[in-house]
């Protein structure tokens, strides 16, 4: 059994408005998760053997808005990462829950039960210079390193054994001007899926929605919506029987584009597979790493 973990950054489910872009289209996959209702606050829970949608809590009982360093944190940990320093933080981690993200990872764990991981982005050589600069590595490849993973290049890329972080490798081209095809959100799939054959836990990271709702950007958000939504259809429709998807977020922001900070409203929690069951109970993110490891 393997599991696919795709963790998408700033994304709640807010009321159904004008602000809101999941108000205007369903986005495929999204509406797929709810099993066709609207994924908004309206949506009820689905807890079904292979199937539990349930919204769940980022605030974690601390004051202030979630943000991506101790959100994040939680989720690859189970640990309550905001309640260890006492406050919300971000965009990257605190030294004060560094730890959670070595030997307390997701990563780390799913290695302990002799599980091979895979974290499936890729990044550019200016990330790795720019990084090693300032010495500021992200939730995710600060986990991915120390448990031991390659993080993946332009190489992986080109073999069809990584993805970027905005699925389609267009940004790659136009920006970074890398010698990588465009692919399609459905090939995009095809690529997560066929590493099943190796791997038993796969991570993938999508921060553009976060991106687009600090930009309050209604257009963009619908662009990066439907690329990620065909994205999430074609997995769960190509997937096999013994693959459990999973996602969830780190904070609310892209659902209300009226403000342009991170909002304190649920978050969603998808469990699609023979591993959905574990996820029946849950009630915050920090019920995202058990629940993966009693899939595993």
């Amino acid at each position: 059994m393997s599991v696919i973990f795709l963790f998408i950054d700033g994304v709640g489910l807010g009321e159904g408005n004008e602000h809101n872009p999941f108000h205007h289209s369903g986005y495929g996959g999204f509406s797929a998760m709810t099993a066709g209702q609207a994924f908004t606050t309206s949506a009820a829970e689905v807890i079904e053997r292979d199937h539990v949608f349930k919204p769940v809590d980022a605030t974690l009982g601390i004051e202030g808005l979630p943000q991506s360093g101790t959100g994040q944190a939680t989720l690859f940990s189970g640990k309550n990462a905001p309640q260890i320093i006492s406050k919300h933080f971000g965009p990257f981690p605190h030294s004060g829950i560094k730890h959670l993200l070595s030997d307390e990872s997701l990563f780390s764990k799913a290695q302990k039960l002799g599980k091979r991981c895979q974290f499936l982005n890729a990044y550019p050589e200016i990330f790795f210079k720019r990084v090693r600069r300032r010495k500021r590595w992200t939730c995710t490849t600060l986990m991915a390193q120390k448990a031991g993973l390659k993080l993946n290049s332009t190489e992986e890329l080109k073999k069809g054994e990584a993805l970027t972080a905005e699925i389609t490798q267009e940004a790659w081209r136009k920006q970074l001007n890398e010698d990588v095809p465009k692919i399609s959100p459905e090939e995009a799939a095809e690529r997560v899926l066929n590493q099943t054959n190796t791997f038993d836990l796969l991570l993938h990271e999508y921060y553009l929605t976060d991106k687009a709702g600090h930009a309050r950007d209604m257009k963009k958000a619908a662009e990066y919506l439907t690329i990620y939504g065909r994205f999430l259809e074609h997995l769960f429709k190509q997937k096999s029987e013994e693959v459990t998807i999973v996602l969830s977020s780190d904070h609310g922001n892209v659902e209300d584009l009226s403000t342009k900070t991170h909002t304190l409203n649920k978050v969603p929690l998808l469990a699609l597979g023979p591993g959905a069951h574990h996820f029946a109970k849950a009630e915050s993110i920090m019920d995202v790493t058990p629940g993966i490891l009693r899939t595993l």
